[in-house]
């Protein structure tokens, strides 16, 4: 018995939210989504992760005479499927989120009645299992080895000595270095 990933789950979800500036907007100038946070919670064969995020959209009002950021917290609920690779042997599981894609805008537009932001987000997370489970070992009958490949630069250490200096310096050819008995190389 060991502890490793018993179960994956994977969810990538496109939503649109509705925004309401205070000011009835002329144009949009930029929007960005900062401040992702979220919590993760097992129920059953899925994990619920709850999150937020903030929607900053950069806008002109008044004609196209006056700009102001707008931003507003989203919440979300995202509910991911578990796919099992074993049945889990204990109740003691943890749960690990990864986010593949943080929340992005991907459009931003001025809604149809002229007062609201329509906005598009995309987002990508991972969901895994940690748990007991057994694992299977293969043992090779054979004497087995490893190939690692290897690189044709060559290695080498340098030994700094304390020279004498007693007159000029002399040519001197430099040491061959010594090879192991036991070393192929």
């Amino acid at each position: 018995m060991t502890k490793a990933v018993i179960a994956k789950g994977k969810h990538r979800s496109e939503t649109t939210a509705t925004l309401k500036p205070p000011n009835q907007p002329s144009s949009i100038l930029g929007c960005w989504v900062i401040n992702h946070t979220y919590q993760a919670k097992k129920s059953g064969g899925h994990v619920e992760v709850t999150g937020s995020f903030d929607v900053n959209v950069w806008y002109s009002h008044h004609d196209h005479s006056k700009t102001s950021v707008f931003t507003e917290s989203v919440p979300y609920k995202d509910k991911i499927a578990l796919h099992y690779r074993d049945e889990p042997t204990s109740k003691e599981e943890e749960t690990i989120v990864s986010v593949i894609q943080h929340p992005n805008c991907t459009e931003a537009s001025i809604s149809e009645c002229g007062k609201n932001f329509t906005i598009s987000i995309e987002r990508e997370l991972v969901v895994e299992m940690v748990g007991e489970t057994k694992v299977s070992v293969t043992i090779h009958p054979d004497p087995y080895e490893e190939e690692w490949p290897i690189l044709s630069a060559e290695s080498s250490s340098i030994v700094m000595e304390e020279k004498k200096v007693q007159g000029p310096p002399t040519k001197q050819e430099a040491p061959h270095p010594m090879k192991r008995k036991d070393s192929p190389f």
